[in-house]
């Protein structure tokens, strides 16, 4: 079943499987204030005018950002927009691999921070 839904509650949105409610069925940016809306649309749209990088490279780039900060919405319409600016499965399959390695990097630089600021109690006799 692609979406679960409450008998009980008639006027409630559909949710999807993970917990989201579809983005076609939300009100985008709804606690923005419209200068603060308008601010934010003139600054993204910017990030994504032809400049050092290629638009391709910066849906790569957003793709990464997207899977780390676990923006599902966002993900989706980056992969979307790779694919028109013809992406390959190779090309995305790098992408994933590239932010899964710097997301178990970070994973263990944090680790090692937290054990030095207690002192080194954790050591690995390798």
């Amino acid at each position: 079943m692609d979406n679960k839904q409450d008998a009980d509650a008639p006027n409630q949105q559909p949710i999807l499987d993970d917990s989201r409610i579809p983005s076609s069925q939300m009100r985008s940016y709804a606690l923005m204030t419209p200068e603060v809306k308008k601010a934010y649309m003139n600054f993204y749209k910017t990030t994504y005018v032809d400049g050092k990088l290629d638009l391709l490279v910066k849906e790569f780039i957003a793709i990464g950002a997207s899977l780390a900060l676990g923006c599902k919405g966002c993900l989706e319409g980056h992969m979307k927009k790779a694919k028109k600016l013809g992406a390959t499965n190779e090309q995305i399959s790098e992408v994933v691999a590239v932010t899964c390695g710097v997301a178990g990097a970070s994973i263990v630089d944090r680790s090692d921070i937290a054990n030095h600021n207690l002192g080194d109690i954790f050591h690995m006799d390798i």
